[in-house]
């Protein structure tokens, strides 16, 4: 694995590990200082290894070593997307209806951006400035994902009956979780083989 691979999923480790902290405040009661200090470090620690695990799997199967590290920034996607979300449902209170509708399209979109300049320049290796050619093919597909991602998490948050056991934040956020698993594998193949493709990249009617 190389050391700049090693820097940027570190990075992305602590990252996530902070984002951690407002959502955690959002969702459980109080929590305490080591739980606080237990996930940051967790996260610090698991981006690296889950990295030079599939670093190692993907000396059978080379797609992967790719795949783990477009999960990785999705991961941090995602705690953006959710850090994002919380913070609007902590100012207004607001955690369903058409509010948290358009919170998670304000979450998704501050996600996406940050999605684009990681998979850039990191996962997919893409050198040179972004172009607005690039840009505009990125958040093309970025759209699909994002109708996906909203649709999903909407249909989960205000079409699924709650569990009167699950408090409307958590479920809010489970809802979020559903749109992120839902756009994550289009969002792949669309940046790898339409945005971000490369000579030695096969089409995908091979």
């Amino acid at each position: 694995m190389k050391k700049s691979d090693f820097q940027a999923v570190t990075v992305i480790g602590i990252a996530v590990g902070l984002l951690s902290q407002p959502i955690m405040a959002n969702l459980v009661a109080e929590p305490t200082f080591v739980l606080r200090l237990s996930v940051f470090l967790g996260f610090v620690v698991l981006a690296p290894l889950a990295l030079f695990i599939a670093f190692l799997l993907g000396k059978f199967i080379s797609v992967l070593y790719q795949f783990a590290k477009f999960a990785a920034v999705g991961v941090l996607n995602t705690f953006v997307d959710l850090g994002v979300l919380n913070l609007e449902i902590f100012l207004s209170g607001q955690a369903s209806g058409w509010a948290y509708s358009l919170f998670k399209a304000i979450s998704f979109l501050f996600s996406t951006t940050n999605s684009f300049f990681w998979n850039k320049y990191w996962t997919f290796g893409s050198k040179g400035a972004a172009t607005s050619s690039e840009a505009a093919k990125f958040y093309s597909v970025a759209a699909v994902g994002w109708a996906v991602n909203v649709g999903l998490a909407s249909l989960v948050v205000n079409g699924v009956g709650r569990p009167d056991i699950i408090s409307p934040n958590l479920w809010a956020n489970i809802g979020a979780m559903a749109g992120v698993a839902g756009a994550m594998f289009w969002d792949f193949v669309g940046y790898k083989y339409l945005v971000f493709k490369k000579s030695g990249d096969q089409d995908l009617s091979r």
